[in-house]
């Protein structure tokens, strides 16, 4: 397997419409049982679902040039998507009684876009970078954190590597993505007294 190839594979498969998609549920299964699992579904139908559809529709028409939004001007209107919808998200879950890690969980993840929305309006920070540091953060709370944490900044580090492989970004960008994730990730779960 090429370098090249390697890197499309990692970006795809760890792509932030894929964790968001993924993990809620993973986590609310392993925190709360078959319950929790289920609210992790309602947030990732949501957090994950709904952008996904946005982005595919745009991809579709032509207006966006990939699942990833390589082009940094067109990131504006999928992005104001994806926070609309974690709003609701967070919105219902709230409402409806959701167990306090999953609340915190989608909280984490508007933190996030509260971070690198504004950022990326003016600079390509790295949404790849950035979602799987935040996933690695919530793994490491609902799993030992030895071995998540230092298993999972190796695979932030192949995302990060992958994304700047393929050029759709630098080291800096990767980098700051990848801080911006860790540390409104830890902070919000840390607020909500997660861990």
């Amino acid at each position: 397997m090429t370098a090249d190839l390697l890197a499309r594979r990692v970006t795809n498969l760890l792509a932030p419409q894929v964790l968001v998609i993924v993990m809620p549920p993973v986590v609310g299964l392993i925190a709360e049982g078959w319950g929790g699992a289920a609210w992790g579904l309602v947030a990732s139908a949501f957090c994950g679902g709904v952008p996904a559809a946005v982005i595919a529709l745009g991809v579709r028409s032509g207006r966006l040039d990939s699942h990833h939004i390589v082009d940094r001007a067109r990131r504006t209107g999928p992005l104001l998507a994806a926070v609309a919808a974690v709003l609701v998200a967070l919105a219902l879950l709230v409402v409806m009684g959701a167990p306090t890690l999953l609340v915190a969980t989608v909280t984490a993840m508007l933190a996030a876009l509260a971070v690198t929305v504004p950022v990326t309006l003016r600079w390509k920070i790295s949404f790849h970078a950035a979602v799987s540091a935040g996933t690695v953060v919530v793994l490491a709370h609902v799993l030992p954190a030895w071995p998540t944490a230092p298993a999972g900044a190796a695979v932030v580090a192949l995302v990060c590597w992958a994304r700047v492989r393929l050029t759709h970004h630098t080291w800096p960008q990767v980098v700051v993505g990848a801080v911006a994730g860790t540390l409104t990730t830890w902070g919000t779960l840390a607020a909500f007294g997660v861990g």
